[in-house]
């Protein structure tokens, strides 16, 4: 049986992923990184399960002990330099360290001062300027280092908009900018802006998770999902890339990182997937397709869904509830394109002695998963995530020590929680530059304008269609239907482009406060919004150009990453459709009384995975026997007007496909019709 080897995994992620790659530290400081990280993890773990000091002392804490870490740790180039001097101490150079404690001590000067704050603000004096500018100049080159220059670049664009949006190139756009006196006052200095929502709940809410499914992988429970996956699946056709699915299902579930994931367990699906016959870049694109999924499966969902919750003000378990439907729709499509591959290429599974025996596997990993049934029941008993968090790190200690099976010891549990902690440090930087982007936001009112705009230039386009449409003897859309309709595709694209390179979190804070608003304004419940421009976010992780989660699988896979990254996207169609489904019946999402009806839940999910399937069919060009080209895009069309959630629309694909099925059926019995050649 396989396992996974965590030191390759722990590579490739730092390869392939900003946010891992460190500098080599020398001397004191190698440990002196170590002791930060494992104080902060411990800190965090202490205040979920204890209480936090009040909400400015945490976040201030949080925030400068974060961005002393990073400029302790992460080059300014990535260059990797081992050049320990009187002016590089431990090989960090002299301005890190400057930059190092010129952010820790902005950091903590609000809450040092919070007793006069309040009548500073709006008219801040000459140390409050000298603090918050420093805090938004380290903030955006943490940022940068950690992440990359997408999230800066946008950071850069808000901020520019923010102080001259007098000069917007719209009128629509345009407001009366402020000075830079006012705009520090703002984002530094109240809660809308750095020290706003996105900063406590990552610094609280979305830590602990993150340093939950660190520790609970390095107990065994990222491997007992590989095993169960292989017992499930391990032996059908086409099995290893089943195995992927699943596995990659159950460990996003614990997992907030698509990369983290994808390396994981792609280590060992992706060579099985490439042994039993599937070309490499298709077994590349399985895994991310697979692992870019755990962003939007529950309970964690990137640890979006923990931010959902203070956006949306509703219980964590809503959330999840409603969530569950549509990511079960986006692996429905994953797992029928790989059957479909599979026996189109007369791939066979696993050989018997490669799978795992169920109950062996059960016997071995059980421990491993009662952290997560912890969490979970604690989660669903109505306590806080917070608390949740707190009980599921501590069975993972508690199994950790004890587990037969698996013992770890004292320090490998250290270490984890130090990893915990440096998995946060980029989540961390993103939640204070993302507040910058909220401040901006709050200040000029950008959610409301971008809102105007785009559904004005939706109505608009909408008129021109439906105009011409008006031509002909029938009609079968209104106006406000066409323009609901583009309106959401032109939020999509709009996701897809911003989510380029950027975490799930901070990129579904930064479209919920620009985008959704122009869904809710069209009348879309509020968590129908959110939900979809999650999706289309997470989109851009396997949607080249960008698409990361993609690039590290070609790695794995040696696969040319372009390819991997279009074959992932096409593996992940139904994220494309589902989220259209739910924002017209939002009946998907079960949580919505005014919307729900056991009947109408039944009718919409079951002709959405109906009508997945079908486009799955379509896109591998293979049911029964090869399908011809023409045959494809027939059913290609049939499969949208399926998934639509209208009965005219659904009754129209039906008859659309009906002839295929039956001709296929026959064909297939007769063996008399020859089997037009399947497309590439």
């Amino acid at each position: 049986m396989a396992t996974v080897d965590q030191t390759r995994a722990d590579a490739m992620e730092q390869e392939y992923d900003p946010s891992q790659s460190w500098r080599p530290l020398t001397g004191v400081v190698g440990p002196l990184a170590y002791l930060m990280l494992l104080g902060l993890a411990l800190y965090q773990y202490y205040g979920a399960g204890f209480g936090t000091p009040a909400a400015h002392w945490h976040k201030g804490i949080f925030l400068g002990v974060v961005l002393f870490l990073i400029f302790l740790v992460f080059d300014a180039g990535k260059r990797h330099t081992v050049r320990p001097g009187l002016l590089r101490p431990g090989n960090v150079p002299w301005y890190d360290w400057l930059l190092a404690v010129a952010s820790l001590v902005a950091a903590l000067y609000l809450p040092f001062t919070i007793e006069s704050l309040t009548f500073r603000i709006g008219s801040p004096n000459t140390t409050d300027l000298v603090m918050g500018t420093i805090l938004i100049v380290t903030v955006f080159e943490a940022t940068r280092r950690v992440m990359g220059i997408v999230l800066p670049i946008i950071v850069l664009a808000f901020l520019l908009y923010g102080v001259f949006g007098q000069y917007a190139p719209f009128q629509v756009l345009r407001h009366p900018g402020t000075s830079w006196d006012g705009f520090v006052s703002h984002v530094y200095m109240t809660t809308e802006g750095i020290y706003g929502i996105p900063l406590g709940v990552i610094s609280t809410v979305v830590f602990h998770f993150v340093l939950f499914g660190t520790i609970a992988t390095r107990m065994g429970l990222g491997q007992f999902f590989i095993d169960i996956a292989q017992c499930v699946a391990g032996r059908y056709p086409g099995g290893p890339a089943k195995v992927a699915v699943i596995a990659s299902s159950m460990f996003g579930t614990i997992n907030g990182s698509s990369i983290a994931n994808t390396v994981t367990t792609g280590a060992l699906t992706i060579p099985a997937m490439k042994r039993i016959g599937y070309r490499p870049h298709f077994a590349g694109a399985v895994e991310a397709a697979s692992s870019t999924g755990g962003q939007i499966t529950p309970p964690i969902m990137g640890a979006a869904a923990f931010v959902m919750v203070e956006f949306l003000e509703i219980p964590y378990t809503t959330i999840i509830l409603a969530a569950a439907i549509p990511a079960a729709m986006h692996y429905l499509g994953v797992l029928t394109i790989v059957h479909l591959e599979a026996k189109r290429l007369g791939l066979k599974g696993l050989p018997r002695e490669e799978v795992p025996r169920f109950l062996d596997v059960l016997k071995r990993g059980w421990p491993t998963m009662l952290p997560l049934i912890a969490l979970i029941w604690v989660l669903f008993s109505g306590a806080t995530p917070f608390l949740a968090a707190f009980w599921g790190i501590t069975g993972c200690i508690i199994v950790g020590l004890v587990n037969p099976m698996n013992r770890v010891g004292v320090r490998d549990i250290l270490d984890a929680f130090q990893l915990g902690a440096k998995y946060a440090l980029v989540v961390g930087a993103a939640a204070a530059a993302v507040g910058i982007v909220v401040g901006v936001v709050t200040i000029s009112g950008a959610g409301f304008r971008v809102s105007f705009m785009v559904t004005s230039a939706a109505a608009d386009l909408g008129g021109f269609i439906t105009g011409w449409g008006s031509m002909l003897p029938f009609g079968f859309f209104s106006l406000e239907d066409v323009s609901l309709f583009l309106t959401l595709v032109f939020i999509g694209i709009a996701c897809i482009v911003m989510g380029a390179g950027i975490p799930t979190t901070a990129l579904y804070i930064i479209l919920v406060s620009v985008a959704a608003p122009a869904l809710v304004q069209q009348g879309i419940p509020p968590l129908a919004a959110h939900l979809f421009v999650l999706y289309f976010g997470v989109l851009a992780d396997i949607t080249p150009p960008v698409c990361t989660s993609a690039y590290a699988a070609g790695a794995i896979a040696g696969a040319n990453p372009f390819r991997t990254g279009v074959t992932a996207f096409k593996l992940g169609n139904a994220k494309v459709m589902v989220p259209f489904v739910f924002v017209y019946a939002p009946t998907m999402l079960i949580v919505l009384p005014e919307h729900f009806t056991i009947a109408s839940f039944l009718f919409v999910t079951l002709t959405c995975a109906i009508g997945v399937i079908l486009l799955a069919t379509a896109l591998t060009g293979y049911w029964l026997r090869p399908l011809a080209p023409p045959v494809r895009l027939w059913v290609g069309i049939a499969a949208v007007l399926v998934v639509v959630p209208a009965l005219p629309a659904n009754l129209v694909g039906a008859a659309m496909v009906a002839p295929v099925i039956l001709w296929e059926v026959i064909a297939l019995r007769r063996r008399d019709v020859p089997a037009p050649e399947a497309a590439e």
